[in-house]
């Protein structure tokens, strides 16, 4: 399956951005979609997954009650709407699929899609 991150941008703290990772080449409800994040000199780390059938979610602590993560398997895309931004949000955020069940483990999830920057100014 192939992935395509798009909808970051600048945005003052306090704003909204919406995220979408739109799906091609495979069978979208076999996959469970995940997004990471990684900040300038830090490591990669997870931000929220949904299941293949868009039935749970999961949430890092640190955008628990702002950020809602949805999918449409009609549309083979996902959504993460971040709300409520904070400047330690900047990061290249980054889709990725994986057959498992709802993981936070990177190493799990098999593919991935480029990226896109989000930076929220303060």
């Amino acid at each position: 399956v192939q992935l395509q991150a798009s909808g970051g941008g600048l945005v003052q703290a306090g704003g909204s951005l919406r995220l979408s990772c739109a799906a091609s080449g495979g069978t979208f409800s076999d996959y469970v979609i995940g997004w990471f994040r990684q900040a300038p000199g830090k490591e990669r780390e997870f931000v929220a997954a949904v299941s293949k059938n868009g039935g749970a979610t999961h949430y890092d602590d640190s955008v628990k009650g702002r950020f809602t993560l949805s999918r449409d398997n009609a549309e083979n895309t996902v959504t993460l709407q971040m709300n409520s931004l904070k400047p330690e949000d900047t990061a290249i955020y980054y889709c990725a699929a994986t057959r498992r069940v709802v993981v936070t483990f990177e190493s799990v999830y098999n593919y991935w899609g480029q990226g896109t920057q989000v930076t929220v100014s303060s």
